[in-house]
């Protein structure tokens, strides 16, 4: 009978812990009006409104000002407390990578072969991620879901394009926000980095040009792109051609094209895109960005700095490069956001990256303007969110403390389109089951 008393209780804890996170579902839709006041109101454009108030109806807001809360709807005291634009992830894989990149099962971030600009991520992102759910506690609302591994050189060169989403959502189809905006290119290394360990090891390495072998990648990229073309002008084809149609938005600027890349001399072979095809680029990485500010400044090129919390590049540059590359940028008038790629923390420190740039010459909210407005503003969703404008969705965090200061951020509510969502993840709820064993609560 002990036995099986001890295999019931088995069971129960088990399915306790196999419960963790499940209960938490998307919020409804949201309808009517409430409004939010007496707070700091960060806009996200540079502007900040204190003792302000934040209409919101039908997940739209309304107006944002300094005017009182009106009697037709909940009001949220936020007396003390900052209001920020929600935060937008512009680069991430959460939701098609879940545990690690040996666990080929939870990974739909990659695959095979060179040229795939016909894979959509949108289709294989997973809603019931586990990552989602700390990244929201964290001011994240949306995010760009990029089909590509984190801070790793992939084989493929066009991986396919990615979507915008909103982390709140019972499928893909509820969470996309904008879909299949952009297509990415990962530039091939044009870096020479030999094996430091090959002769120690005896390791036989072949007798090829890193150098060569990467230019002859990006020609056979070129030659794709130059056949799409022709493609695109056909007013019928004798065959269809997924490949060659998946990047027809690219030629008509309804798409961008995202080139992943950190060296100048890749950035520069970036740059040919724009002169030969007319593309509107992006670079993403962007590590010696600031070398060539003005050049990218001349063509119009905005940057996605993926990884302020790093070393630099190489060896010569100042150790603190990488915090002081947005200043830089923003002097030099280069539109630019921040994001977080660090595989560890799974993106859950991008505001805190923006926080350090704050400390190297960017001012508050010029580093607010780069995880929001200014995201917004490369990933094309500029004129639904990024900022507190009226007319624009009900995008909405609010923290007891400065968001981009990790020892006082504490986001107390957030909000997607208006709808009032969960701030609990598997970490909550952890610490809520803890306090209960020993009686802390």
């Amino acid at each position: 009978m002990k036995k099986y008393i001890k295999i019931f209780i088995a069971l129960i804890l088990f399915a306790q812990i196999s419960m963790a996170q499940e209960n938490i579902y998307p919020a409804p839709e949201q309808k009517g009006t409430f409004y939010i006041t007496h707070a700091t109101i960060h806009v996200g454009n540079g502007q900040v409104i204190n003792d302000g108030t934040i209409k919101v109806t039908n997940g739209k807001i309304v107006s944002v000002g300094s005017s009182a809360a009106g009697t037709d709807g909940r009001v949220i005291e936020a007396g003390g407390k900052h209001v920020y634009p929600g935060l937008i992830s512009s680069i991430t894989n959460v939701g098609l990578k879940e545990v690690g990149s040996g666990t080929r099962g939870s990974n739909d971030y990659d695959e095979l072969g060179e040229i795939n600009p016909s894979i959509r991520a949108i289709v294989a992102y997973n809603t019931d991620s586990k990552v989602i759910n700390a990244l929201r506690t964290n001011g994240i609302l949306l995010a760009n879901v990029v089909p590509q591994e984190e801070e790793s050189v992939s084989s493929t060169l066009l991986t396919g394009t990615s979507s915008v989403v909103q982390l709140d959502g019972w499928n893909w189809e509820d969470a996309a926000y904008k879909m299949d905006g952009i297509m990415h290119f990962n530039m091939p290394s044009l870096l020479n980095r030999p094996n430091r360990f090959a002769a120690f090891f005896g390791i036989q390495t072949p007798q090829v040009d890193p150098i060569k072998s990467a230019l002859d990648k990006v020609d056979r990229v070129k030659m794709f792109f130059r056949q799409a073309k022709a493609y695109s002008t056909e007013s019928t084809h004798a065959n269809n051609n997924l490949k060659f149609a998946a990047v027809k938005d690219l030629f008509t600027k309804k798409q961008k094209l995202f080139v992943h890349c950190n060296a100048v001399k890749e950035m520069l072979l970036a740059i040919d895109f724009v002169t030969e095809f007319g593309f509107d680029v992006v670079i993403v990485g962007g590590s010696e960005s600031w070398q060539i500010a003005e050049l990218l400044k001349q063509n119009n090129i905005p940057v996605i700095l993926q990884q302020s919390h790093s070393l630099p590049q190489t060896i010569d540059d100042d150790v603190d490069q990488p915090f002081k590359t947005p200043a830089i940028l923003q002097r030099a008038g280069v539109l630019f956001a921040m994001s977080d790629n660090d595989g560890t923390t799974r993106g859950r420190n991008l505001m805190f990256n923006a926080g350090t740039a704050a400390s190297y010459g960017l001012s508050k909210e010029e580093a607010l303007s780069a995880i929001t407005l200014n995201a917004a503003k490369i990933l094309g969703i500029a004129n639904t969110t990024g900022s507190l404008e009226a007319g624009k969705d009900a995008n909405i965090i609010i923290s007891n403390g400065d968001i981009l200061d990790m020892k006082n951020s504490v986001v107390t509510n957030a909000f997607i389109k208006g709808r009032e969502i969960s701030l609990a993840n598997k970490h909550t709820q952890l610490y809520e089951r803890y306090k209960f064993k020993y009686g802390l609560r």
